[in-house]
């Protein structure tokens, strides 16, 4: 496999920079077989079956990005921030801009409650080590932070209060990611409810999507690309869940790649068990689904792990025949984009 496979030419029309209002009033490629349908998120309760069982990721995305100075002498410049993740010698990993100009023992000041040392400083990142404890912190960080938006989006507008409400599920429950699961933010009160109603069961896991999730795939030869590693919790009760599920005929559908990543990272034994720690899974075609029968999802980049993960689910042929009718049709890319619902033939 070549990176070139997965390639293909997007109109930037179609890279939405706002989710669709109401959630469930995006639009729903439902590809099965050979057909492919044209509907709406709201449609999902008519689309599955009773003993079906959503997966969703309930990480909750925290305001990641920080503006603040730093005072060398009697200058002041602006320093931005973008969290990464905790790191094990104490503090955050983190992405700064101006990286290079950054010292170690340099303080960094974000407002009046909140600033951070320089502890470290690699060559793509630093650790940054806060003056707060963690409940406070928290706090500070919720007042001052901005929404972590994709580079597509940032590139384009600055996140704004909306962003805390659009860029989160209604089912956000562990904070800890820095990069939404897209997928999930389609999802209201009322549609789960509405498939509840029709006997369909939902399972909660748990996946700090990272930023690397929006790092490019910078080799030719697939095989030899290294993904990010993600912490990721599967617990008991989910684990027998969804075995359950399996058991009784049901069919396990994650909500998003990260969902089905997780779920697939656990049942490498051939069920899914109870897990915790760190995944690097990386999907490509040729990969054995141990779990996953079905997935909704948004539509990804060019280039990217997360189509090769479909393509794998789907088969490369037909996704391509997918993306191109989500072109020629106007779906709305990436992540405050339109959803798909793949289902592969090899379903009953």
């Amino acid at each position: 496999m070549r990176l070139s496979d997965f390639d293909f030419d997007l109109p930037e029309a179609l890279i939405a920079t706002r989710p669709a209002r109401p959630r469930t009033s995006a639009r729903l490629l439902v590809a099965q077989g050979d057909a492919i349908r044209d509907l709406h998120v709201r449609d999902l309760p008519g689309l599955l079956r009773p003993g079906d069982r959503l997966v969703l990721n309930n990480t909750r995305v925290i305001p990641a990005r920080l503006f603040g100075q730093r005072t060398r002498g009697e200058a002041v410049a602006r320093v931005e921030v973008t969290l990464l993740e905790p790191a094990a010698a104490g503090g955050w990993r983190a992405l700064a801009k101006p990286l290079r100009k950054l010292k170690p023992g340099e303080v960094i000041v974000f407002s009046d409650r909140l600033s951070a040392e320089v502890a470290e400083k690699g060559e793509a990142d630093l650790r940054l080590r806060f003056n707060l404890d963690a409940e406070a912190f928290d706090a500070a960080l919720a007042e001052v932070g901005a929404m972590p938006l994709p580079p597509y989006i940032a590139a384009k507008r600055a996140a704004d209060a909306q962003d805390k409400t659009d860029y989160q599920t209604v089912f956000a429950r562990h904070a800890g990611a820095v990069a939404a699961p897209t997928a999930s933010l389609h999802f209201d009160a009322d549609l789960l409810a509405a498939l509840k109603a029709g006997g369909v069961d939902v399972t909660e896991v748990t996946l700090h999507v990272g930023a690397g999730t929006f790092l490019p795939v910078k080799v030719e030869d697939v095989a030899t690309h290294r993904m990010h590693a993600e912490w990721g919790r599967v617990t008991p009760q989910a684990a027998a869940e969804i075995n359950a599920t399996r058991a009784a005929g049901g069919r396990v559908i994650p909500v998003g790649t990260t969902a089905l990543r997780l779920i697939e990272s656990a049942a490498r034994g051939g069920q899914v068990e109870a897990w915790e720690g760190p995944t690097d899974i990386f999907i490509t075609p040729g990969f054995r689904f141990r779990v996953t029968d079905a997935l909704m999802t948004n539509f990804h980049l060019p280039r990217s792990t997360l189509l090769m993960l479909v393509a794998a689910l789907m088969g490369k042929p037909r996704i391509d025949r997918i993306y191109d009718h989500a072109i020629r049709a106007g779906y709305r890319f990436f992540s405050y984009g339109d959803a798909s619902l793949l289902v592969p033939e090899r379903t009953p």
